[in-house]
């Protein structure tokens, strides 16, 4: 991959623009198991997440496994029902709309999942796996076989593949029936949860070049959803870093990856390999100290000050909250770069 997407005009250049997602305060605390006597203490899984999207735009969604992305990224799809925030799409909350309501807006948002084969139903034709959407909506038959046969040829694939089943293709064809799926209502607002982590590195660039052609074509805004930083820096427009259920930082992606001002971002930025063997070998390296803590049990004050090489007394005591350090940038520090 040898270009990136082109930034948006930055807010204080061009005014504001209405967001197309709102996301304010969002949680998930999932129920703990249930002892002897009693129910253990739930766990936290995502902890006041907020972030808009605009109409257009990638945000990136990165972060180490286990760090609330995945489930994130459900709840904004209304996947999953958060217990606590809201998400607003196009200034109308959802977050607590009965399904029989939300059943209407859901053409205008959708999601890609990170196994394609596990999403496709492996008993029905890529004609029927596709057309499902339409049918949900109500279209008419004619509608939908000339949408599906456009949909197919829109990522890719052949008309003769209508009438093959998911076993018989590729991982990376497979995928890209996925997104068909996706956008065969032409929704506003994709959300693709870790879409290329289970292909070869060569799928992946197809992948996300063809995901990239999609987005200038049919003016889609995505929230990609991935651990793999040099991906999530070449497909987003702004980048948010999640740790244990927080969002620690975010901003337009060239002050996130050239200037990090969390000490998690740096880290996580400094074990990404270089192609440049001297820069490779000079570069600082930070390594983190110990494993992520269990959201079940988080540590008091900032999350991550058991692992931070900045950590001060007021870490371990006050949870920092996401404040501005540039234009366009928040980092949830006390002691910011």
């Amino acid at each position: 991959m040898t270009t990136e997407t082109a930034p948006l005009a930055d807010a204080a250049d061009s005014g504001t623009p209405e967001a197309l997602l709102s996301v304010h305060d969002l949680g998930m605390t999932f129920p703990g198991p249930r002892g002897t006597l009693r129910r253990r203490p739930g766990v936290r899984a995502v902890d006041g997440v907020t972030f808009d999207v605009r109409p257009g735009e990638t945000l990136g969604l990165v972060g180490e496994s286990g760090c609330g992305k995945s489930t994130t990224g459900r709840m904004l799809v209304r996947l999953l029902d958060p217990t606590a925030g809201r998400v607003s799409f196009r200034g109308q909350d959802i977050t607590r709309t009965s399904q029989h309501r939300l059943r209407p807006l859901r053409s205008r948002f959708q999601m890609i999942f990170q196994d394609p084969f596990a999403s496709l139903n492996p008993r029905q034709t890529v004609q029927q796996i596709i057309a499902a959407p339409l049918r949900a909506q109500g279209e008419s038959r004619a509608r939908i076989r000339a949408e599906v046969r456009d949909l197919v040829q829109l990522v890719g694939l052949a008309p003769e593949h209508l009438e093959r089943y998911p076993h018989q293709f590729s991982g990376g064809q497979a995928q890209r029936i996925g997104i068909a799926r996706a956008l065969a209502t032409r929704p506003e607002l994709v959300v693709a949860d870790e879409p290329v982590s289970a292909l070869d590195v060569s799928i992946q660039a197809q992948i996300v070049g063809l995901m990239e052609r999609l987005q200038r074509e049919l003016g889609v805004a995505y929230v990609f959803i991935a651990h793999d930083l040099a991906v999530v820096k070449h497909i987003s427009h702004r980048v948010a870093v999640m740790y244990l259920g927080r969002i620690v930082e975010i901003g337009d992606k060239r002050q996130v990856y050239d200037h990090p001002a969390h000490p998690y971002t740096k880290a996580l930025l400094s074990a990404v390999p270089l192609p440049d063997p001297v820069a490779e070998r000079t570069r600082e390296r930070i390594v983190l100290l110990g494993d992520p803590p269990s959201p079940a049990n988080p540590p008091s004050g900032c999350t991550f000050h058991p692992r931070c090489p900045k950590a001060r007394a007021r870490c371990r005591t006050e949870a920092p909250l996401l404040t501005l350090t540039a234009p366009g940038r928040q980092a949830a520090c006390h002691f910011p770069e």
